[in-house]
């Protein structure tokens, strides 16, 4: 079995800053990306970062500048700084892995989501 623990969300205001943390556990063989997604109330779930096993990051437009992922690949977690937060940014994030398990498939694995609501 694989778990991804996301923690770091909560409650800020307009121009401040959050930290998430997500780690994965569990009978891993090797991880390909990590990334941060997150679904905002009547929206569809949209991809916020990625970042590849060798550190290749690709960002959504609306957090360039902003987010900065990062990876600790020995201690399978991925971390997502995020600055200058805004309103909008109001969502639930969700941890994503793209990893095979020992003596399985590659597949992907969600972690269980954190709030993180930016006032005006």
């Amino acid at each position: 079995q694989v778990q991804l623990v996301e923690s770091g969300g909560g409650l800020v205001q307009a121009g401040g800053s959050l930290r998430l943390y997500c780690a994965a556990s569990g009978s891993i063989f090797s991880i390909n990306a990590m990334g941060w997604h997150r679904q905002a109330p009547g929206k569809q779930r949209e991809l916020v970062a990625a970042i590849t096993s060798g550190g290749s990051t690709n960002y959504a437009d609306s957090v360039k500048g902003r987010f900065t992922i990062s990876r600790d690949n020995a201690k399978n977690t991925v971390y997502l700084q995020m600055n200058s937060l805004k309103p909008e940014d109001t969502a639930v994030y969700y941890c994503n892995a793209d990893l095979r398990i020992v003596g399985g498939w590659r597949n992907s694995y969600w972690g269980q989501g954190t709030q993180v609501t930016v006032s005006s």
